[in-house]
C-alpha cells in the first residue's frame, strides 16, 4: 500500500516535503513543498527546468517533474518539521531514462526478473573542514598516523554522535564511528540494504552529514582528495546477492575458497571485467584521480587501489573477500553518485553471471610494496579522460547502464574534462613560465 504524504505529514508534524533527485554529477536538487500542496505534488510531481541542473537537456525542454517515491520520505532527524522524500525524474508523462535513480530502479528490476536481490552497504568517508574550506577544522589533529585516534574522534563527539544519533532514530541501525586514516577525516558506518534503499540513505547520508557539519559552524566534504599528502575520501562497497525473497545470500558457500559461491565468483567476474570502465562512475571527477593514483601519504599508505586485482582479506587490493558470502570493491570514492554507484555495480554484476565470468587469479600479496610482480593486472585508469575513454569503449556495459543515460553522461563528462584542461594552474607557471 502507497503511503499517503498528506496522512504522514498531519501525523508526523510535518510542515514542508523536500522533494530531491539527484542529477547525473551527484548534484542533490530540491523544491521545498508546503505540507497543504503535497497531495498534488505526490500525484503530478514538483516541476524542475532540467537544464539548470546536471542532465542533457536545453532551455527549450519541457518540464521536469520530481514525482516523490513515499516510500523513501525521511524525517528530518534535527529539524523535526520537515520530510525529504526522493523524486523519480518524469517528463511528458515518461521516465526520464538518464536520471540516476531511474537507470538504478531499472537495474534492481532486472536482477530480480533473474531470482536476484543486490544488497550492498556503503563506506562514506568525509572530512570535517573549516567553512573557507582552506583546512581540516581541528588544529590539534596532527598525528603521523591519525586513524581510530580516540582524542580527535572525542574533540568531534557534538557532530559526530549527533549524525550517528538522527540514524540511530531512523532505524538505519548504525553501528560504528570512528576518525580515519587522515587527519581530519571521518568514517560513519550503518547496515547494509537492497541497494536503492542503500543509495536513498547513501543520498541522504551526505545531506545530513553537510546539514549538522553546518550547524556546528563547520564544512563537510566528501571530495575525493581535497588535501595533498592525506589519505583520500574512498566509499567502499561491501555487495552480497540474494534470491527474491531476502532469505538465502547466494554468494555464500563456506566449503569454497574465501567462502564464494560460483555465483559470487561469477558476479566478481564481471566487476573485473568492466572495472576500467566503471572508474568513470565510480570515480567520476578529476580530483578522483589524485586519490587512486597517489604516492604514498603521510600515514604510509593510500588506502585506494591502482590496479585491478582482488585478494582475500587484504586491503591493499581493488576488491577484498574480508569474509564468507559477500565481497568489497575498494575502488569508489566520495564523489561517486549514490544511484549510479550501485546501478554499474548492479551493471557489471549482471554480465559477469550472465556470461559466467571467471575473476582470474587472486594475489595474496601486498599491492602497495609488491605490485610490480604482479605483470597481467591492468592498471586502473590514470585520469577522468582514460576513465571516459574506457566506458565510451565499453559497448555492453554502456547499454546495461543504459544508452540515453550513457551517451548523457559521456557528453556532460567530456565538457567537464575540457573545461578543466583548458583552466590554466600554478603548476605550469612554476614549471613552464621560463622555458
Amino acid at each position: 500500500m502507497t503511503l499517503d504524504l498528506a496522512a504522514f505529514a498531519k501525523d508526523k508534524g510535518i510542515k514542508y516535503f523536500m522533494i530531491s533527485y539527484t542529477d547525473l554529477f551527484a548534484g542533490q536538487r530540491a523544491k521545498l513543498v508546503p505540507a497543504q500542496a503535497i497531495t498534488a505534488m505526490q500525484e503530478e510531481g514538483a516541476a524542475f527546468a532540467g537544464f539548470a541542473t546536471w542532465l542533457d537537456m536545453t532551455p527549450a525542454h519541457p518540464d521536469l517533474f520530481a514525482v516523490p517515491d513515499p516510500s523513501s520520505v525521511i524525517q528530518l532527524p534535527w529539524k523535526k518539521e520537515v520530510a525529504w522524500v526522493a523524486g523519480d525524474c518524469r517528463m511528458d508523462d515518461q521516465l526520464v531514462a538518464q536520471a540516476p535513480r531511474n537507470v538504478l530502479k531499472r537495474l534492481v528490476q532486472e536482477a530480480e526478473a533473474e531470482g536476484k536481490r543486490v544488497k550492498t552497504g556503503v563506506e562514506a568517508e568525509f572530512f570535517l573542514i573549516t567553512p573557507d574550506g582552506g583546512r581540516i577544522s581541528d588544529d590539534r589533529d596532527t598525528a603521523a598516523k591519525p586513524c581510530y585516534d580516540q582524542q580527535a574522534v572525542m574533540r568531534r563527539y557534538d557532530v559526530i554522535t549527533e549524525i550517528c544519533d538522527c540514524m540511530l532514530e531512523l532505524g538505519w541501525r548504525a553501528y560504528q564511528n570512528d576518525h580515519e586514516d587522515a587527519n581530519g577525516q571521518f568514517e560513519m558506518n550503518w547496515e547494509y540494504d537492497d541497494a536503492l534503499q542503500t543509495a536513498d540513505k547513501h543520498s541522504f547520508f551526505k545531506f545530513m552529514v553537510k546539514s549538522i557539519a553546518e550547524k556546528h559552524g563547520l564544512r563537510a566534504t566528501f571530495m575525493p582528495k581535497p588535501f595533498k599528502g592525506l589519505t583520500g575520501n574512498g566509499c567502499h562497497c561491501h555487495i552480497s546477492v540474494w534470491d527474491n525473497d531476502g532469505r538465502v545470500n547466494v554468494f555464500a558457500d563456506r566449503t569454497a575458497e574465501f567462502g564464494l559461491s560460483a555465483e559470487g565468483r561469477h558476479f566478481l567476474g564481471g566487476i573485473m571485467k568492466h572495472a576500467s570502465s566503471l572508474a568513470a562512475i565510480t570515480n567520476p571527477t578529476v580530483n578522483s584521480y589524485k586519490r587512486i593514483n597517489a604516492p604514498r601519504t603521510i600515514s604510509g599508505a593510500t588506502w585506494s587501489p591502482n590496479s585491478v586485482t582482488w585478494t582475500g582479506n587484504n586491503r591493499t587490493h581493488m576488491v577484498r573477500v574480508p569474509g564468507p558470502g559477500r565481497f568489497e570493491l575498494r575502488l569508489p570514492d566520495g564523489a561517486a553518485n549514490p544511484y549510479l554507484l550501485q546501478a554499474v555495480i548492479i551493471a557489471a554484476g549482471l554480465d559477469g553471471l550472465r556470461h559466467r565470468c571467471d575473476p582470474g587469479p587472486h594475489h595474496d600479496i601486498d599491492m602497495y610494496s609488491e605490485g610490480h610482480l604482479v605483470k597481467d593486472a591492468p592498471r586502473l585508469p590514470l585520469n577522468l579522460l582514460d576513465a571516459l575513454r574506457a566506458y565510451d569503449a565499453d559497448e555492453g556495459l554502456k547499454q546495461a547502464v543504459g544508452p540515453e543515460f550513457s551517451a548523457a553522461y559521456l557528453k556532460l563528462k567530456h565538457q567537464e574534462w575540457n573545461a578543466y584542461a583548458s583552466h590554466f594552474t600554478q603548476w605550469e607557471q612554476d614549471t613552464t613560465l621560463d622555458i
